[in-house]
């Protein structure tokens, strides 16, 4: 692997982490943070809330794998950014038919799914060809 491959490979560990890891505590401290909290979410949607939550931990996963070079980096980054998108469609039709929701969201959920895009993208390149990485 050259040195710019890892670089790239690199920072795509390292923005899966600190996502994952920002993901994680923004998440729990809405869910679990008592109502104050959920009162500063305003009209956040259950089923974004707790996917996004939970799929930080994903991310935190997928960083280490792609720290590590492991093949199964690639195929959950696919998986994350797919289930991303699968939520974005979700939150789509609820905003079409007319259930609350905030405009952050709508913005949030864009961007993990561009994100999760370009890491997909990264990933596949530099560990879904190579021979010499760990399975």
């Amino acid at each position: 692997m050259t040195s710019k491959r890892n670089t790239g490979l690199l920072i795509a560990a390292i923005v899966a982490l600190l996502f994952g890891a920002l993901t994680i505590l923004s998440g729990g401290r809405t869910l679990f943070g008592g109502l104050e909290a959920r009162a500063a979410m305003g009209d956040a949607v259950p089923f974004v809330l707790w996917f996004n939550f939970l799929a930080g931990f994903a991310y935190v996963i997928a960083g280490i794998g792609m720290m590590l070079q492991h093949r199964r980096a690639v195929w959950l980054s696919i998986a994350i950014l797919a289930g991303t998108a699968l939520v974005l469609v979700f939150f789509g039709v609820h905003v079409l038919q007319g259930g609350a929701y905030e405009m952050r969201t709508v913005g949030a959920m864009i961007l993990r799914t561009l994100v999760w895009a370009a890491i997909s993208v990264v990933v596949l390149r530099q560990l879904g060809q190579s021979r010499h990485i760990t399975n």
